[in-house]
């Protein structure tokens, strides 16, 4: 049946905005390392937004992120911009991994809500000149790269949500965000679920910054256990609360 075929209200039913458990349902077979609680803060922050919101996204994989943002927005005529280079490699997936993001994209039928940028952010910033109203970053953990990242953060309006995984996980992001956050006088730290951590472009308060060097012992807890893992530690890992072969996220 074509689409032309199906009644109004049939139509109408399909498009109606999902709640969140709905598309949480709907990103299952999506492989990826996003959580309820981090998907929660993504479609939290997404469904403030007003009309015609943009959200910038740095790493987009196989659109697990990408179709919780894009059904936050859907309902209210917003864009994902979605940036990966899917370069090839064993750990990104190269080519092929496009060719899923792209099919899990359709699936969902978000080829209007999503634009996609195949390009490094850190290449892509220097010239960047659109505003959007949320950023979402997932690319590469590294010092260098989330210190990059964090300068998307001058696109945000005042109050501009900045969520970032693998925060308080990773040692470079950990790293970046203390260097670059924690003496800020524009960003702050508000919450977390497990690593995705949500920060808001405001003036942080001393409070604020307290919160940040809270989570320290929850970092060096996670970089323990990554580095029983790397020894095949898994038994003593198991001991502090890590029972999954992969590091904690």
């Amino acid at each position: 049946m074509s689409h032309a075929d199906v009644p109004p209200a049939s139509r109408e039913r399909a498009q109606a905005p999902l709640t969140f458990a709905e598309a949480w349902a709907a990103v299952q077979d999506v492989p990826g390392w996003l959580k309820e609680g981090q998907a929660r803060i993504l479609w939290d922050e997404a469904t403030k937004l007003g009309p015609g919101a943009k959200v910038l996204e740095i790493g987009s994989h196989q659109g697990r992120s990408t179709v919780i943002l894009g059904e936050a927005l859907r309902p209210k005529g917003g864009t994902v911009i979605a940036v990966d280079p899917f370069v090839e490699g064993r750990l990104f997936g190269g080519l092929s991994t496009k060719e899923k993001f792209e099919r899990n994209i359709a699936a969902n039928d978000l080829q209007g809500v999503v634009e996609l940028v195949q390009d490094y952010s850190t290449g892509l910033r220097p010239t960047w000149d659109r505003t959007f109203d949320l950023l979402y970053i997932d690319g590469k953990h590294d010092y260098w790269t989330l210190s990059d990242d964090l300068r998307w953060s001058v696109h945000l309006p005042e109050g501009g949500g900045i969520v970032i995984h693998d925060c308080f996980s990773s040692i470079g992001v950990t790293l970046g965000i203390l260097r670059h956050v924690l003496f800020s006088d524009r960003i702050t730290y508000e919450r977390r679920s497990n690593s995705q951590a949500l920060f808001r472009v405001r003036r942080p308060s001393a409070a604020d910054r307290v919160r940040i060097l809270g989570e320290m012992p929850w970092w060096i807890r996670n970089v323990f256990i990554k580095v029983l893992l790397r020894l095949k530690l898994r038994p003593v890992a198991r001991l502090f609360g890590h029972d999954s072969p992969y590091d904690p996220y």
